[in-house]
C-alpha cells in the first residue's frame, strides 16, 4: 500500500509541475521597425556597353545615341558629325537601396533595367553612373559587369527561346557609397518603434515587457507606436540592443485571407465559428454526342446518306454528403477538420467560407486577394 501511495503521489507531482505548452513568442526586433533605421531608395541613368549586338537600335532610341555622344565628348572624342550605327550599347535605369547607417566607401548591390529596345544585357558593362536620392544629391556611384541570370537565343527563321528576363540584371556590390545619411541615434531622447502589424494588445504587451525589465522606459502611444527612452546609465544604442532581444507574444485579429486565383486559404488561430450546419455537394451534367449514319433503302432513287445526331443527357448529383454541424465557438482546427471530412476542394472551401460569413456565423474578417 505504501508503494502504491508513493507512486500515486509521484504521478500527481509530475502532472502538477510538468511544463505546459510554451506560447509562441517573437523577439521585439522581428515585429517592429525602429524610427530612422530604414533604407533609402537611389536611382540613376546610365549606359551599358559591350553587348553582342543585343543593345538598342540607335535610330529607335535617340536617348541612347545622345548619351553615347555626350560620353565620348567628355573623353575627348567628337562623334556629332559621324553616323553612329551600333547595337552594342543600351540605355538603362539603375536602382539601389542605401542601407541605414551605410558608411562612406561601403558597397551595395544595384539593379540594372533596359529602357529602349535592347534584347539582352548579358555580358554588358555598366559605365560610371551616379545614384541620386530623393533630394537630388549623389549618394553612391555604380559600375560593373551586369549579370542577368537569363538566357535568350534566336534562330535565322525567327524562332526564339528565352528563360528569365534578359533585359534586367544585377551587379553584386556594384555601387560604392560616397555620402552618408546623417542620423545620430545617440542624440535622440526618445525612440519610437513602429509595429509591422498594428494591434492594441501587441503594443501593450511590448510596453509591459520592456517596463518589466526597465521600469518606466516604454509607453504604448497607439496600436502602431511604442516609444522608449534609455534606462538610467545606458545610452540609446546600448538600450536598443537590450530591448530588441526581449521576447513578446504578438496578438492578431481573426482573419481569413483568400487567394481565389491560386486557390489558397490562410486562416488565423483566432478564427471562431458560431453554431452553423454545412452541406456540400456537386451536381454534374454530362452530354454525350454519338452521331449515327442513316442509309437509304436498297434501290431507292430519292434517298441519300445522312448523319443523324444522337444526344444523351445525364445528371449525376453526388450522394452521401451529410450535414456537418459546428457548435458555437468552434475553433479553426474543428472547422478545417469538418471541411476536410466533407471532402471539399480548396475552391469549394472558399465558397463555403464566404457563405458562412454571409450567414453571420464566421467571427473573422475575410480578405480576398
Amino acid at each position: 500500500m505504501r508503494l502504491v501511495l508513493r507512486l500515486l503521489l509521484a504521478s500527481l507531482a509530475a502532472a502538477l509541475f510538468a511544463p505546459g505548452p510554451a506560447a509562441a513568442s517573437s523577439r521585439i526586433k522581428d515585429i517592429v521597425d525602429f524610427e530612422g533605421v530604414r533604407d533609402n531608395m537611389l536611382v540613376g541613368y546610365g549606359i551599358v556597353v559591350g553587348l553582342n549586338g543585343t543593345g538598342d537600335a540607335l535610330r529607335n532610341a535617340p536617348m541612347t545615341q545622345q548619351s553615347l555622344e555626350a560620353m565620348l565628348e567628355r573623353l575627348g572624342v567628337n562623334t556629332r558629325s559621324a553616323n553612329l550605327n551600333t547595337k552594342n550599347v543600351a540605355a538603362v535605369m539603375v536602382t539601389a537601396k542605401l542601407p541605414a547607417f551605410a558608411g562612406s566607401g561601403s558597397h551595395v548591390d544595384v539593379n540594372v533595367s533596359a529602357m529602349g529596345d535592347a534584347k539582352s544585357l548579358l555580358g554588358g558593362t555598366l559605365l560610371v553612373t551616379p545614384l541620386l536620392g530623393a533630394d537630388g544629391q549623389v549618394y553612391a556611384v555604380a559600375q560593373g559587369t551586369v549579370q542577368t541570370g537569363a538566357i535568350s537565343a534566336q534562330g535565322a527563321s525567327g524562332s526564339s527561346v528565352s528563360r528569365g528576363v534578359p533585359t534586367a540584371g544585377r551587379i553584386a556590390d556594384g555601387a560604392i557609397v560616397e555620402k552618408e545619411v546623417n542620423f545620430n541615434l545617440d542624440s535622440l531622447p526618445v525612440l519610437r518603434m513602429t509595429l509591422r502589424n498594428p494591434d492594441f494588445t501587441t503594443a501593450d504587451r511590448i510596453a509591459a515587457v520592456i517596463n518589466a525589465k526597465y521600469p518606466g522606459t516604454a509607453v504604448a502611444e497607439n496600436p502602431t507606436i511604442v516609444a522608449i527612452k534609455p534606462a538610467t546609465g545606458q545610452d540609446m544604442m546600448q538600450f536598443v540592443s537590450n530591448v530588441e532581444n526581449l521576447s513578446v507574444q504578438p496578438d492578431a485579429p481573426a482573419k481569413v485571407v483568400i487567394d481565389e486565383v491560386a486557390g489558397v486559404i490562410v486562416m488565423g488561430e483566432n478564427v471562431r465559428i458560431s453554431t452553423v450546419a454545412i452541406q456540400q455537394g456537386n451536381l454534374t451534367i454530362t452530354v454525350n454526342e454519338a452521331p449515327a449514319v442513316s442509309q437509304p433503302l436498297p434501290f431507292s432513287r430519292n434517298g441519300s446518306t445522312a448523319v443523324v445526331p444522337q444526344s444523351s443527357v445525364s445528371v449525376d448529383e453526388e450522394k452521401g454528403k451529410k450535414f456537418m454541424t459546428l457548435k458555437s465557438g468552434a475553433s479553426l482546427a474543428t472547422l478545417v477538420a469538418g471541411l476536410n471530412a466533407l471532402g471539399v476542394t480548396p475552391r469549394d472551401m472558399i465558397s463555403i467560407l464566404q457563405t458562412i460569413k454571409a450567414a453571420g456565423a464566421l467571427q473573422a474578417d475575410i480578405e480576398v486577394m
